[in-house]
């Protein structure tokens, strides 16, 4: 019985039940392997070093080499902690290719000027 309220709670979050807002999830099913993956991927390593911190951060702060760090949860707390991993690293690529924009912009700005 779990498993089925589970099943029809992860339908409804992704439009699996049948009604026409299910274009999104469409579009990530269509993607391929190698898109998600250029996706998924930061272009800086100041971005990765950021969702590292973030993600020791959600895990606990305790360096493994000195301690023998065991982490326990159940399946729905490892989801929200994947799920929050993700958000964090969307936000930040986002800030990553907003800053590359700006930069951008300012250069072109600066070299218009000196025309």
């Amino acid at each position: 019985m779990t498993v089925n309220n589970e099943q029809n709670r992860s339908q409804d979050l992704f439009g699996g039940n049948g009604e026409s807002g299910d274009g999104l999830w469409q579009y990530v099913q269509s993607l391929t392997p190698e898109t998600i993956a250029n996706l998924s991927k930061p272009q800086s390593s100041e971005v990765f070093q950021v969702m590292e911190r973030n993600i020791i951060g959600l895990l606990g702060n305790l360096p493994s080499e000195h301690f023998g760090v065991t982490v326990n949860t159940s399946r729905e707390h490892l989801g929200r902690l994947l799920a929050s991993a993700m958000m964090s690293g969307y936000f930040l690529r986002n800030a990553e290719q907003r800053m590359k924009f700006e930069q951008s912009l300012r250069s072109v700005d600066s070299s218009s000027e000196e025309r």
